[in-house]
């Protein structure tokens, strides 16, 4: 987590009140204490999972917490919050000064406790205390790569073969460093496609990250056509990743690659919604078969009501025939959002490929299409002009 906590700065937070009369009532106060910026309000106590997920795409330095609601499921709250890695801290919110909601809420881990009519002197001094807790990190010396997904709704869509010919483009375009990981730990078929060799996969680089150094990434690693492959496990891993040390590796990727690729199961599987949490950028792939469009209409929902950006996620349709009856205008109206870009269904290409175990050229109509959609990626992050930054940017996501 990128601390933003800086002498007088304000400080990230994200605030869950039921209360609505309590959150307006603390609102109130901060154009007196410009103490916290409020990054996102939920007016609901979320399951662990999805406020887990919530915090991971917001990175608050804290969570401002309604205890007076239910405080049984804010100390719950509270609980799973304070287990979290970074450390996230906890401020207690109450209408009154609840001796038994301080107790409940500090043991279970909680930083600071609040309560209304949220005077201004006690706010001072708890906030000069959570100033001391967050403390901002160096700034990194070398720039970090870009982090980009690709997922689907519907298991077969294709996400796979475009991930990896994608990965293929980056680096003939670009002659950087590429790494092609694969998450679908119980169903990964990069390595099988690729007819690669391998004795680690991306289970063993979780499993030493607490010791990673660019010596033993290279050990865990494949290369292929100037593509560092990470595997899926040749026998299907079932157990749930630890979310930190997923977060961590891909960290470790960022500062060793200029392109991080990340093939990721079904959007709506625990790995890829945390995984997409630390990307910049994510493809969500449907073909248009109805059974993938509506899948994919599900997928785009929850991922607004979980609180992703809509600018950080880009609709592909794979295998589109010229006979679909369905059209653009049709797609992009069942979605809600413009569909990046449509490839075209070829499978003969796609078989040679498969069959030898190599890149797709740039010579067919499904290359080519690949090709412009790695060519806009490049290009979104291409190095600005020195110039303002716009509105949109200054604000953390």
């Amino acid at each position: 987590m990128t601390a933003r906590v800086q002498n007088d700065a304000e400080i990230a937070a994200l605030l869950v009140a039921p209360d609505r009369a309590l959150a307006q009532q603390f609102l109130a106060t901060l154009p007196q204490t410009r103490a916290f910026q409020i990054l996102a309000e939920l007016k609901s106590y979320p399951p662990a999972q999805a406020l887990e997920i919530r915090i991971k795409q917001l990175k608050p330095d804290v969570v401002l917490l309604d205890l007076a609601s239910d405080l049984t499921a804010a100390v719950e709250a509270v609980k799973a919050i304070a287990a979290m890695t970074p450390p996230v801290h906890v401020v207690g919110l109450h209408t009154q000064n609840d001796s038994n909601a301080i107790l409940q809420s500090l043991r279970a881990g909680a930083s600071e406790f609040l309560y209304a009519p949220f005077d201004l002197a006690t706010q001072r001094e708890a906030i000069a205390r959570l100033r001391r807790l967050v403390q901002p990190e160096p700034p990194s010396q070398n720039e970090a790569g870009h982090v980009v997904a690709m997922s689907s709704a519907k298991p077969g869509s294709g996400a796979s073969t475009l991930a990896t010919q994608a990965a293929f483009s980056l680096q003939r375009m670009t002659g950087q460093r590429v790494l092609l990981a694969d998450f679908d730990l119980t169903g990964g078929t990069i390595g099988f496609y690729l007819k690669l060799s391998h004795n680690h996969s991306l289970v063993d680089a979780l499993q030493h990250t607490d010791h990673m150094d660019p010596s033993l990434w290279s050990s865990l690693t494949v290369n292929y056509g100037g593509v560092d492959i990470l595997p899926a496990p040749a026998v299907p891993y079932a157990e749930p990743l630890d979310g930190n040390r997923l977060r961590v590796l891909i960290e470790q990727a960022r500062s060793l690659y200029s392109w991080v690729i990340l093939d990721l199961p079904a959007i709506f599987n625990r790995t890829s919604l945390m995984a997409i949490s630390e990307c910049e950028r994510a493809y969500l792939v449907s073909t248009s078969e109805l059974p993938s469009l509506h899948l994919t209409r599900k997928a785009l929902t929850m991922l607004d009501q979980l609180g992703f950006p809509k600018d950080r996620f880009q609709v592909l349709v794979n295998r589109v025939d010229k006979r679909d009856d369905i059209g653009t205008a049709d797609m992009e109206k069942l979605f809600g959002c413009p569909i990046h870009a449509k490839l075209p269904n070829d499978y003969f290409s796609l078989h040679r490929v498969v069959t030898l175990g190599q890149p797709l050229g740039s010579d067919g109509e499904l290359g080519k299409a690949i090709e412009h959609v790695a060519g806009r990626l490049r290009s979104a992050f291409a190095p600005a002009k020195k110039q303002a930054a716009p509105s949109r940017e200054l604000q953390r996501v």
